[in-house]
């Protein structure tokens, strides 16, 4: 007799309703996966003066009904289960990535993955990783799996969903009968809490990334410019323009800006001018390279529009330049897509590559070859780097580079101390830093063979969090982003010092300055008259001795 309570109870968990699984489900959904956003709203409510406790008790109520809601659509015979073991799995990792790294699954977190290549995606497991989506997702799994689920005619189903569903609605408006007025205070002033509830804000997203990129009427390639024209091409000097395009640098790391460990130690001795207060266009590669491409600048960028009107290197291309894309990186991200592109073999048989990834001095051969025949009176070269991609730091430098101790030489960094990651971040940008002095003592080499100008810019794409504040990373929605992910460096050296006045560009790396001022710069700097050109936005436009564009209005 001892044994009837256990068999019962046991028998009650195993043979249940649809109901009464969503329920179970549900509750599980909002004390683990929704931990993190229901500790940063409960931060949010306590820091007010006044508050009401019993709206503090509503909040897990609330997101209950709202989960309830939300997977009673999904509530059919044979597809219920596989969904909700879906969904805790996806909750799972979303909720070890958001208390790991800080970071939330946003629009731009979910264009970012679905960009994601391979290798990078693989450089995020790790052990640790593993343990904790197993242990967040195993118990709900194994009830879901040894759970039998009874389900009545067609009819009754759909009347008890419908009971469900109706007992949630009715319970959500109650709680904003009487605390509407709480939730808007705190709504409005926290946007940022929803993003973090799971999984509702990823599935918005996707559903978002999906319709915008899939499912949009075809828009019209807009042509920005029909007839530019290089106004250097009759001249028997030749040019040659780097853009260096860099990756997850962060400006405020940079010795050249004041940072006290020497991570400029290689490109100092070419005296580059280095721009202090450069912001990024976006806080991911997926944003900010083809962003900085566009004439279109941060407040009007959109992804479909630009994809479809003519960037910078179409502009150029088309006035005559030479323009070859150099990428070490996953892709340009749309931003070459009408240019040559050579993209770096990753295979193992190359030195530099470990079959993943390469070191960022594979970039030179590559350049070298390009230099070396010179086809054309201007040329335009982009190089992509790999530069500070994290979160594996430590693949992107050689070994004989490791020169701040002690790194961090595992992906989960969050387990490494706040030392060893900046170190190891460190030790990214002063390779980068070797790897462009390498680039500028090339271009240095090209006045030995002849009448030939030469410049080099180097911009980042987005900077990084390395624990600030307890975020990692890059990847935050622009308008709550820390400093870290969107103050970039941007350093120029050019040979042309009596066409730029370098003292001119100089009083200008104090002024502040944005991605949106590349297309223009760049548009200057290989002196290509155009009806996109800007020359407000252009930094050497008042810098330039001998411009062209100012003659040839």
């Amino acid at each position: 007799m001892s044994y009837l309570p256990l068999y019962f109870s046991a028998n009650f968990i195993r043979n249940v309703t649809a109901n009464k699984a969503i329920v179970a489900i549900c509750c599980y959904f909002v004390v683990v996966f929704n931990l993190f956003f229901l500790f940063k709203t409960y931060d949010a409510v306590l820091l007010l003066d006044n508050y009401n406790l019993f709206f503090l008790l509503s909040i897990p109520v609330l997101l209950l009904n709202i989960l309830i809601i939300f997977f009673s659509i999904f509530s059919v015979k044979y597809l219920l289960k596989p969904v909700l073991i879906f969904f805790t799995l996806l909750s799972a990792v979303i909720a070890y990535a958001t208390f790991s790294y800080g970071i939330f699954f946003d629009y731009g977190m979910i264009e970012n993955i679905i960009e994601t290549s391979t290798a990078e995606a693989v450089s995020y497991l790790n052990f640790n990783a593993i343990l904790i989506v197993t242990a967040l997702s195993v118990l709900p799994i194994i009830y879901l799996y040894t759970t039998k689920i009874h389900y009545n005619t067609y009819k009754a189903e759909l009347i008890q969903r419908f009971k469900l569903v109706s007992l949630s609605t009715l319970s959500l408006f109650f709680i904003a009968f009487f605390f509407y007025a709480d939730y808007a205070s705190v709504g409005r002033n926290n946007r940022e809490l929803t993003s973090y509830i799971t999984p509702l804000k990823s599935v918005v997203s996707s559903y978002k990334f999906i319709r915008n990129n899939y499912f949009n009427d075809p828009i019209e390639f807009k042509i920005l410019d029909k007839t530019p024209i290089l106004l250097t091409e009759n001249e028997e000097s030749k040019r040659v323009i780097l853009m260096v395009v860099g990756e997850t640098a962060r400006a405020e790391n940079f010795s050249l800006n004041g940072y006290d460990k020497p991570t400029n130690q290689f490109t100092r001795d070419y005296d580059p001018i280095s721009f202090k207060y450069m912001s990024s266009c976006g806080t991911a590669t997926a944003v900010s390279v083809p962003c900085m491409f566009s004439a279109l600048g941060r407040n009007k960028y959109e992804k479909q529009i630009a994809n479809n009107q003519q960037n910078l290197l179409d502009i150029v291309k088309l006035a005559n330049v030479d323009v070859l894309w150099l990428d070490n990186n996953e892709g340009c991200k749309g931003a070459c897509n009408r240019v040559t592109t050579i993209n770096m073999d990753k295979s193992e048989t190359n030195k530099l590559c470990d079959g993943d990834y390469c070191f960022d001095e594979i970039l030179l051969t590559p350049l070298k070859d390009k230099l070396a025949n010179l086809t054309h009176q201007t040329t335009l070269i982009v190089l992509h780097l790999i530069g500070s991609h994290g979160p594996t730091y430590y693949r992107r430098y050689p070994k004989n580079f490791s020169n701040f101790l002690p790194d961090c030489k595992r992906s989960d960094i969050q387990n490494c101390t706040q030392e060893e990651i900046i170190n190891t971040y460190d030790n990214t940008i002063a390779y980068s830093d070797y790897v462009l002095s390498q680039m500028i003592e090339e271009l240095s080499m090209l006045d030995k063979k002849g009448n030939i100008e030469a410049s080099m810019l180097y911009v980042s794409d987005h900077g990084e969090s390395l624990g600030e504040k307890g975020l990692y990373l890059h990847g935050f929605p622009y308008a709550l982003a820390p400093s870290q992910q969107t103050h970039i460096p941007m350093l120029f050296w050019t040979n042309t010092k009596n066409q730029i006045s370098h003292n001119c560009v100089n009083n200008l790396s104090s002024n502040q300055f944005t991605h949106d001022n590349i297309f223009h710069s760049v548009l200057g700097l290989t002196e290509v008259k155009s009806k996109a050109y800007n020359p407000e936005l252009d930094i050497f436009h008042q810098c330039n001795t001998s411009d062209l564009l100012v003659k040839n209005p």
